[in-house]
Order: C-alpha cells, then sequence, then structure tokens
C-alpha cells in the first residue's frame, strides 16, 4: 500500500480525462465499502491512497490549473493518506435542509474530540488531521471533518480478524451515537493496515 501521492503518480490531464468516466465508475464501486454511517446524519468516508489519488485527479481536470496547482493538491491530500497503521477518515454531518444544518451544527462544538473506534476492548480516539480548529468561538462545528485514527499493533491485528467486532461512536452530550462496522467495510479498511 502506497502512502504519499506523488508527481511521478499523476496521469496527464488528456490520459486522465479519456478514462475518467471509467475510473470515476470504479472508484464509485470502490467506496461502497468505505463508508459507513453512525447516527441520524454523521457518515465517515474512509480514505486511501487510490480515493485521494482519484480527487487530486478530479480536482486538476475540473479546475485546470496546470502544472502550478499540482504541489498545492499534493499538500492538501496526502495528509488524508493513510501511513500504514491508522484510518483516516472524511466525516461529514449530512443535513439538507439548510435551517436544520445550521441548528444541529451549533449544538455539536467539540465533538470532533469525542469521536473514537473500539476493537477488541481497545479505544482508539480520532485526531484531527489538520491542526485548524473545527468548531468555532461560537460553537458551531464544522459539517466536515479530517479525522486520524492510529492504532496500537494488537488493534490492527484484531481489525484485521474476519468478523471482528469494531464500534464506531460519538461521545457528544448531543449526538451520543453509536454503530457496529459492517463486515464488508471492516475487510475493506483492513487493507489499509501494513
Amino acid at each position: 500500500m502506497k502512502h504519499e501521492i506523488t508527481r511521478a503518480d499523476l496521469l496527464p490531464i488528456s490520459v486522465y480525462e479519456r478514462e475518467r468516466k471509467e475510473r470515476r465508475r470504479k472508484m464509485a464501486a470502490m467506496k461502497a465499502n468505505r463508508r459507513m454511517e453512525v447516527g441520524p446524519f454523521a457518515t465517515f468516508y474512509f480514505e486511501n491512497y487510490d480515493t485521494m489519488l482519484h480527487q487530486v485527479h478530479e480536482m486538476l481536470a475540473i479546475e485546470r490549473g496546470g502544472e502550478e496547482q499540482v504541489q498545492s493538491e499534493l499538500d492538501a491530500y496526502n495528509p488524508l493518506v493513510p501511513k500504514g497503521r491508522e484510518l483516516v477518515a472524511t466525516l461529514m454531518f449530512e443535513i439538507e435542509d439548510p435551517d436544520r444544518r445550521a441548528r444541529e451544527l451549533s449544538r455539536l462544538g467539540g465533538i470532533e474530540h469525542r469521536i473514537e473506534m473500539s476493537v477488541a476492548g481497545t479505544r482508539v480516539p480520532a485526531r484531527q488531521v489538520e491542526d485548524e480548529e473545527r468548531t468555532r468561538d461560537d460553537g458551531k462545528t464544522s459539517s466536515v471533518h479530517f479525522l486520524r485514527f492510529a492504532f496500537p499493533p494488537a488493534a490492527i491485528a484484531a481489525f484485521k480478524q474476519p468478523g471482528a467486532e469494531i464500534v464506531v461512536a460519538f461521545a457528544h452530550p448531543n449526538y451520543a451515537h453509536m454503530a457496529r462496522m459492517p463486515e464488508p467495510v471492516r475487510a475493506a479498511l483492513a487493507g489499509d493496515f501494513d
């Protein structure tokens, strides 16, 4: 498993655009087993080298910034590529109605510090990928968070076992939800570890 996207990994934009439809179809199929809902409106999208390489290609194709854009995209997305002993997720609070979304997010301040996975009795807390605080001073949290779950070796070994019970949980007073990770998701994510 690769842990960093380099300039050499990128296709010429003309090649990517020819293959874009098929690449997007394959990526959608792969991502189906890399997502997990917890509670009524939180979804974890677990990232890896392939999802981030796809995202870099998409940004380059959409924004058309040329060579000058390449390094900024690598800088933005490489922190979301797992490094072998961790899982990395984009957490999204998905609420379509803008008024309800604003109300709910204003009640969830600090939630990014109250997320964990448990694997075979080991608690693995979420940590923010970036240093930037995702909750504002007024208590409103962002609808998007970038999280890292760093696993000790025994928890990685347990995670890799078929049928392992893995629970993702929020311990926030206004969002106290948990869910067991489905086996197809566990199996897909197990490949993110060295």
